[in-house]
C-alpha cells in the first residue's frame, strides 16, 4: 500500500522512559500557554459577570434578554460544536462515507423552519423555558403533569445522556493525546466549567462561547490546509482512497448514497430527509437554541441569531472535518475504533503552537457544551420543577443559589452517566431514539387548535416505549431512530 512521504511529516511523539516512542503529544512552552491563558480568560469571564449574574434568574438563565444577534447565534454555534463532533464526523466517514453526516445534515431543513417560523414567536412569547410555554399553550392540571415530567425527563435524564457522550469523547481525546490520567484530566475540566458557569450564569457561557468558535474555526481550518497540503492535494487523497478502497471509494466519496451502496443504505437516507428533520424533538427550535432566542434583545435580533446559526452550522462548520477525516482514511485505514482517528491526525500532522491552539479547540468546545447542558437543564428544572411545583414565591437571591446547586448535581450525574457509556454515537442513538417522532406535535401545537397537553404526553411515552422495545428485540435495527 502506497502512502505519499509526505505524511510521514509533521510527527511528534514524546519518548518513554524506557527508550520506546509513545503516541501521545509532547507539549511545547507555547501549548502550555495557550492552554493557560484559555483557562484564565473562563475563569476571568466567570468573575466579571458573576455580580450581573446574581441579580435574578433573567439575567442568570437569558441573559437579562439583551444579547445582540452575533452573540447569540454564535453562541448556538459553539455549543453545538462539542468535543466529540470532529470525532463523530471522523468516525461516520469511515463507517459510513461522507453520506453518512445526513444523519445530522438532514435537520438543516429543521433549523431553516425554526429560523423562517418560531425564532420571532419564541422570543415574543416572553418566557424563560421552552417549557413554560406549556402553561401558556395549555390549560388543567394535564398540562401541569407534562411540564413537570418533562423537566425531570429532559432535565435530568436527555441532558445527562449528552454530557455523558460529551465527557466520553473527552476522555478518548485524551487518551491520545496526552499521558496525564484521563478522569483526573476531566475533573479539572469540568471545575473549571462548573465555576465560570455557577458564577456568571448564562452570561459566561455565551461570552466563552464567542472566542471558542474563533479558536475552534481557526485550528480545524489550519488542520485541514496542513493535512491537504502534505498529502499533495485533494486529488491525491482521493486516488488513494480508490486504491485502498476499490469501489467502495465511491461510496466513502458520494455527497448523495447510491442505490445499492455498501455504506449508508439509501432507505435509511430517505427516512433522514423524510422524516427525522421534523420528527425530531428540536422541530420547532426549543431547548438550549430557544434559550439563545429567548436572550435576543428583541425578534429581529432573534431571527437574525437563528439564521447565523444554521448558515454556519451546515455551510461553514463541517467542511474542513469532512478533508481530515477523508485523509484519515489513507493515513489511519481500518482503525478499531474511528472515532480516535480525528485526534490522530492532528498529534501527526500539527506542529508546537498550532497543536496547542488545537488542544485548547478541544477543551474549549467541551466545557462550551458542558456549561451549556448545566446551564440549560438547570433552568428548565428550576423554572418548570422546583420554583412551579415546590417552591412558589420566593426571592430572586434563593432561586439563584438553588440553581447553582442544581448545577452541581446535574454535573456529577452526568459524569456517572459518563462511565456507564460505552460509544458516542451509542449516546447519540439513544437521545434521538428516545424522543423520535414526537417534533410533529411541536410543529403541530403552534397551529392547529386540537394539539393539547396529552398529545405531548402521548408522543413521548409511545417514542420511548417504541424505541425501547425496537432496542430489545434487535440492537442492530436499521430503523432505530425511528418510532412512528
Amino acid at each position: 500500500m502506497f502512502v505519499p512521504e509526505e505524511f510521514n511529516f509533521y510527527i511528534y511523539r514524546q519518548k518513554q522512559r524506557d527508550g520506546t516512542e509513545s503516541d501521545s503529544m509532547h507539549l511545547a512552552p507555547i501549548d502550555w500557554i495557550l492552554i493557560g491563558l484559555y483557562m484564565l480568560f473562563a475563569i476571568g469571564v466567570g468573575i466579571f459577570y458573576s455580580r450581573k449574574a446574581s441579580q435574578n434568574i433573567d439575567e442568570f438563565f437569558v441573559s437579562g434578554r439583551n444579547l445582540p444577534w452575533w452573540i447569540a447565534g454564535t453562541s448556538m454555534v459553539a455549543t453545538t460544536f462539542a468535543a466529540d463532533t470532529p470525532l463523530f464526523v471522523s468516525g461516520v466517514i469511515a463507517t459510513e462515507g461522507i453520506a453518512g453526516n445526513w444523519l445530522w445534515w438532514n435537520l438543516a431543513a429543521t433549523h431553516v423552519m425554526a429560523t423562517l417560523f418560531f425564532a420571532r414567536l419564541w422570543h415574543r412569547s416572553g418566557i424563560l423555558t421552552d417549557l413554560e410555554l406549556l402553561d401558556i399553550r395549555y390549560s388543567g392540571r394535564p398540562a401541569r403533569v407534562l411540564r413537570g415530567f418533562r423537566s425531570l425527563w429532559e432535565g435530568i435524564l436527555l441532558n445527562c445522556i449528552v454530557m455523558g457522550w460529551v465527557m466520553l469523547a473527552m476522555l478518548k481525546i485524551l487518551g491520545v493525546f496526552v499521558d496525564w490520567p484521563k478522569w483526573s484530566t476531566l475533573g479539572v475540566l469540568l471545575a473549571v466549567a462548573l465555576s465560570y458557569s455557577i458564577m456568571s450564569g448564562f452570561w459566561g457561557v455565551v461570552m466563552t462561547d464567542v472566542l471558542q468558535f474563533a479558536i475552534a474555526m481557526s485550528a480545524s481550518i489550519g488542520l485541514a490546509i496542513i493535512v491537504v497540503d502534505k498529502s499533495g492535494g485533494m486529488t491525491a487523497i482521493k486516488t488513494q482512497l480508490y486504491t485502498m478502497y476499490a469501489d467502495k471509494a465511491d461510496d466513502i466519496l458520494n455527497f448523495v448514497p447510491q442505490v445499492g451502496s455498501s455504506y449508508l443504505p439509501l432507505t435509511t437516507f430517505v427516512a433522514f430527509i423524510a422524516v427525522n428533520w421534523w420528527a425530531t424533538k428540536l422541530a420547532d427550535g426549543g431547548n438550549y437554541l430557544a434559550q439563545r432566542m429567548f436572550s435576543a434583545k428583541d425578534e429581529k435580533h432573534s431571527f437574525f441569531a437563528t439564521l447565523w446559526f444554521t448558515i454556519a452550522h451546515y455551510c461553514l462548520r463541517p467542511w474542513p472535518w469532512i478533508v481530515v477525516g477523508l485523509a484519515t482514511m489513507v493515513v489511519f485505514p481500518n482503525l478499531p475504533d474511528p472515532e480516535v482517528g480525528y485526534p490522530k491526525m492532528v498529534l501527526k500532522f500539527l506542529p508546537s503552537g498550532l497543536l496547542g491552539l488545537m488542544l485548547v479547540s478541544f477543551l474549549a468546545a467541551f466545557m462550551s457544551t458542558i456549561d451549556t447542558q448545566v446551564n440549560w437543564g438547570t433552568s428548565i428544572l428550576l423554572n418548570d420543577f422546583y420554583k412551579a411545583f415546590l417552591r412558589r414565591g420566593k426571592s430572586d437571591r434563593h432561586y439563584v443559589t438553588a440553581s447553582r446547586a442544581i448545577s452541581l448535581l446535574l454535573l456529577i450525574l452526568g459524569t456517572v452517566t459518563a462511565a456507564l457509556m460505552q460509544t458516542i454515537k451509542g449516546g447519540w442513538e439513544l437521545f434521538y431514539g428516545m424522543s423520535a417522532g414526537i417534533g410533529g406535535v411541536y410543529i403541530a401545537r403552534w397551529f392547529w387548535w386540537r394539539v393539547n397537553a396529552w398529545s405531548e404526553i402521548a408522543a413521548w411515552v409511545s417514542s420511548a416505549v417504541v424505541y425501547s422495545a425496537l432496542y430489545l428485540y434487535n440492537q442492530h435495527h436499521p430503523t432505530e431512530l425511528y418510532t412512528v
